[in-house]
């Protein structure tokens, strides 16, 4: 099971002692990074393509890390902040600050855990580990949205 292992604790990035889901959304920060600088003017749509193609499978890889554990959602699985992480960048178009607000609001929110997102948790597998992050990244990027629509309101332009 190596090869999910390597997936589903990003790459191992889990293992960090101290902190390891903030160090897996750095690992998708600097993921997002690199798409954009791949797909240019299309890193909105390689992002949402990126999103759409590897929730289910993440899912899955989730199923199989509590397995791997044995028990419920480890914390040496990073998969599920690396995916809220990018739900949190959904439609957004790039820029450093947006990134770095990205990554705030949802460490926030996944560390938080407002209503309803703590009430998910109870799910088991898989969809129990991504739920909360996927929900914390909506939470994010709505967040993001109302800021960004607030500093156009008074002329402010982010870098």
């Amino acid at each position: 099971m190596n090869w999910k292992e390597f997936l589903f604790t990003g790459l191992y990035t889990g293992y960090f002692p101290k902190g390891s889901g903030t160090v897996g959304a750095m690992l998708a920060l600097l993921l997002y990074v690199i798409l954009h600088q791949l797909f240019g003017k299309y890193g909105i749509v390689a992002n949402v393509v990126l999103v759409a193609l590897i929730t289910y499978p993440a899912i899955k890889l989730g199923d199989d890390a509590e397995i791997y554990f044995a028990r419920k959602d480890p914390q040496e699985v990073v998969l599920d902040e690396m995916l809220g992480f990018w739900v949190t960048m959904l439609f957004h178009p790039f820029s450093w600050s947006t990134a770095v607000l990205g990554f705030f609001f949802f460490r926030l929110f996944d560390i938080m855990k407002p209503y309803p997102i703590h009430t998910l948790e109870h799910f088991h597998g898989g969809l129990g580990i991504m739920i909360d992050d996927i929900i914390a990244g909506v939470y994010a990027n709505i967040t993001i949205t109302i800021i960004m629509v607030i500093m156009k309101v008074y002329g402010i332009v982010l870098v």
